[in-house]
């Protein structure tokens, strides 16, 4: 094995707060245990949930590190006991439950994925984490099926993005809301079939004139709160609303008679509590129905702006503006 140094660089949270309470620090080298590799991380991406959990809002997992950071690319420099030494060097993107703004990140071997030579690290790091999301929520519990329409909010998001993408390669007409003209051109040149600016329409009739009253199959909803009944609105019958944030607000109030008898179905889910068991089994699912599609070169993030590790606290200051259209990295 590498020989390694006894301490890395990583950011830590000393408080609940804003961007600036990210902080670098000197913290010991992680061991791996039976299962886990170490990775030497090349890049780490920057996601809704950092930002929830810097602001004391969504606290790791019993287990988990408590550093941010839910996905990596990089090197493996070190296995757990019993595992096979022959992995070490090989070059891994991964899915993990904290730690990735760090010099070295754990990560279950389950739930890796090996990187094309086709691909950089950077675009590499930018997958896990929309990937296993939109694959999980869209496919998975929202049942998508193509030839079916999906409404995506957010859509120049790092999930609305991959939710573009994904759609565009399985067969789906997709529909998203953005907060400006600029963003809508943007998704379109990504690969939305429509885009409706937010604040200059009214996303439920435009939704039902693109769709010619019959409404969407499919909403894939990050914002929650009052957007629930509006959504609801832009359904057909038999559709299914799949909620994945509460960026507007954790209760909604809806008409269940309406719900009832259009034969609705609600739902939604969090990935980073999922058990292991459970993550390695949605990366089984990637790895032989999406990861093809990465490797022939297909599939790529929605690349925004890379940030070095040193300025994670920028990096948040930036998501947190709403001005990114895919996703932002940190280089470590």
């Amino acid at each position: 094995m590498v020989k390694l140094p006894e301490f890395m660089t990583a950011i830590e949270i000393s408080a609940p707060g804003g961007p600036d309470v990210l902080v670098a620090a000197q913290r010991p080298i992680p061991v791996p245990r039976a299962g886990e590799v170490l990775l030497k991380v090349a890049y780490a991406g920057v996601n809704r949930p950092d930002v929830i959990q810097r602001k004391g809002l969504y606290p790791a997992p019993p287990g988990a590190s408590d550093l941010p950071g839910l996905e990596v690319s990089g090197t493996i420099v070190a296995v757990g006991e019993g595992m096979d030494a022959s992995l070490l060097g090989s070059r891994q993107c991964a899915l993990v439950s904290g730690g990735g703004y760090a010099e070295y990140c754990l990560a279950r071997l389950d739930v890796c994925l090996s990187i094309p030579a086709s691909m950089d690290l950077a675009e590499a790091a930018a997958l896990p984490e929309t990937l296993f999301t939109v694959w999980h929520n869209v496919f998975e519990r929202g049942y998508a099926a193509p030839g079916e329409t999906i409404l995506i909010h957010g859509g120049t998001s790092g999930i609305g993005t991959m939710a573009i993408k994904l759609g565009r390669l399985f067969g789906l007409v997709t529909i998203v809301t953005c907060g400006s003209d600029e963003k809508c051109a943007a998704a379109l040149k990504i690969g939305a079939d429509h885009a409706i600016n937010y604040n200059s329409a009214d996303f439920v009739a435009a939704v039902k004139t693109i769709t010619q009253g019959a409404g969407v199959h499919l909403v894939l909803d990050m914002v929650a709160g009052g957007y629930v009944a509006r959504n609801l609105q832009c359904l057909r019958e038999d559709g299914r609303h799949v909620t994945i944030a509460v960026q507007g607000g954790m209760t909604a109030e809806i008409n269940m008679a309406f719900v009832m008898s259009r034969r609705l179905t609600l739902t939604g889910s969090t990935l980073r509590p999922r058990t292991a068991e459970f993550k390695a089994l949605l990366a089984q699912e990637i790895s032989a129905n999406v990861w093809p599609l990465v490797c022939d070169g297909a599939l790529r993030p929605e690349m925004d702006k890379i940030f070095p590790l040193a300025e994670a606290a920028a990096a948040h200051t930036y998501m947190e503006s709403g001005a990114h259209i895919g996703k932002i990295m940190l280089a470590i």
